[in-house]
C-alpha cells in the first residue's frame, strides 16, 4: 500500500534531501523514523532532490507499507514527536499503487528570499543583501524567461541531465516588508537552475546588466555566461502538484 507523505524541512543542516553515505539528509533521516515506528525498513522516494542547505516549505515523498496504517493521524503524530525540529510532517494519505512522488508530479514551485536589511531571524532562510535593486527591471528580464524553453545556460554541469528543456509558467518578483520575494513555477527544474536564475536576475537589479543582455544569456546556452548562484539558505521548494491525486 502506497502513501503520500507531505512535509516540509530547513536544509540547514543537512546535505541536501537525498540520502549520501556519510552526510545527514533529510530523507535518511526520515526513513529512519518510519521504519522505528512501522516496525520494518521503509524507503522514501522524493518529490526531487534539493542541495545542501536548501529549505522546502511544502516537499512531497512516498513510501509503501506491507499493511494498512490504521490510524494515520497517530502515525503523524508520533513522527513529529521523534524526528527533529528542523522538519515537520504535515500529513499523510493513502494514494494509488502506482502513484509515484516524483514522476507523478506535474508543477514544482520555489520562492527565494533577499532579506534587505541585516535580520538575525532570517539568516538561515535568507540571502541578506543590502545593494539597491531595480525590481521592474528584474521582473521583466524574469518575465522574459517564459518565451524560452532550453535553460542549459543555468544547468549545473555533469549533473546526466537527459534534457535541458523546461516550460516555466511564472516568474515574478516582489516586495514584502523588508524582503524581496522571487517565486518561479514550471514542470520541471535543472540542478542549481534557480539559484544561477536569481542570481543573474540580481545582477540585473544592479546594473550589471541589461534585460536585452539578459535575454542573450539564456539564448547562449553558455553557463559560464550567468551569474554566481545566489546562496542556498534563501531557497524554498515551495509547491508540488500532482494531477488527479493531490491539489
Amino acid at each position: 500500500m502506497r502513501y503520500f507523505i507531505e512535509l516540509q524541512y530547513d536544509g540547514s543542516a543537512y546535505c541536501g534531501w537525498q540520502r549520501q553515505p556519510d552526510q545527514p539528509s533529510v530523507q535518511q533521516c526520515i526513513e529512519q523514523a518510519l521504519s522505528t515506528l512501522l516496525h520494518c525498513p521503509t524507503e522514501i522516494v522524493g518529490a526531487g532532490r534539493t542541495d545542501t542547505g536548501v529549505n522546502a516549505s511544502y516537499y512531497v515523498a512516498h513510501f509503501d507499507s506491507e499493511a494498512e496504517i490504521a490510524d494515520i493521524e497517530q502515525l503523524v503524530y508520533k513522527l513529529n514527536k521523534i524526528l527533529p525540529a528542523d522538519i515537520a510532517i504535515l500529513g499523510i494519505k493513502r494514494v494509488a499503487d502506482n502513484a509515484h512522488a516524483r514522476f507523478d508530479a506535474v508543477e514544482r514551485e520555489y520562492t527565494y528570499i533577499i532579506a534587505t536589511s541585516k535580520s538575525p531571524f532570517l539568516r538561515h532562510t535568507s540571502w541578506y543583501y543590502n545593494v539597491p535593486l531595480d525590481l521592474d527591471r528584474m521582473n521583466e528580464a524574469a518575465a522574459a524567461l517564459l518565451e524560452y524553453e532550453d535553460f542549459t545556460s543555468f544547468a549545473k554541469l555533469n549533473s546526466n541531465n537527459t534534457t535541458n528543456i523546461c516550460h516555466i509558467y511564472e516568474a515574478r518578483w516582489w516586495r514584502e516588508g523588508t524582503t524581496l520575494r522571487f517565486r518561479i513555477r514550471a514542470n520541471r527544474f535543472l540542478r542549481n537552475m534557480v539559484r544561477a536564475i536569481v542570481g543573474t536576475l540580481v545582477d540585473v537589479g544592479r546594473g550589471r546588466y541589461t534585460v536585452e543582455e539578459f535575454r542573450e544569456i539564456v539564448k547562449s546556452r553558455d553557463l559560464s555566461r550567468c551569474s554566481t548562484g545566489a546562496p542556498a539558505q534563501g531557497l524554498f521548494l515551495s509547491n508540488v502538484k500532482y494531477k488527479g491525486q493531490m491539489q
